[in-house]
């Protein structure tokens, strides 16, 4: 059951979260709210598998390197390998496709020489082999989405 907190704060902090040293007592002084509602709210959001994360995402290559890579997993090893996958810092995100190469995910690295170390790791770990796509053109699309709870 979503509080009137925690769909506030699924609408209103998709995006822009506030840069400062405190941006979880900024938002809960928006809201007329303590620092701590706030972070038990976003806790069990999370617990609840409504949110994955809270972090900046950052424009490729901007900071670092970027690279979106595939995989062909069984169907039946799917979710352990994303989970597997879920576990790195370097991964931003996943998700599935209807194709032979089922899992795609975003990984983002200091270096060339740290991506190739993440992405052998994630080799080793998982067992099945992954397909680098390097980026040659970045495009953005906007994830934020106004939730009507109303539905």
């Amino acid at each position: 059951m979503l509080s009137p907190l925690h769909k506030q704060l699924l609408n209103d902090f998709q995006q822009n979260l506030p840069i400062s040293a405190t941006p979880y007592q900024d938002i809960a002084l928006s809201l007329g709210v303590t620092e701590d509602d706030v972070l038990l709210a976003f806790q069990e959001l999370q617990d609840q598998q409504f949110i994955a994360r809270i972090g900046s995402v950052i424009a490729p290559n901007l900071i670092g390197v970027s690279a979106l890579m595939a995989m062909a997993v069984p169907t039946e090893n799917l979710i352990k390998t994303a989970e597997i996958v879920n576990q790195y810092p370097e991964v931003n995100h996943n998700y599935e496709r209807d194709n032979r190469f089922n899992l795609w995910f975003v990984l983002i690295a200091k270096d060339k020489s740290s991506l190739q170390t993440v992405i052998a790791d994630i080799e080793l770990t998982t067992g099945y082999n992954t397909l680098y796509l390097p980026l040659i053109a970045d495009y953005f699309i906007n994830l934020g989405f106004e939730i009507d709870f109303d539905d």
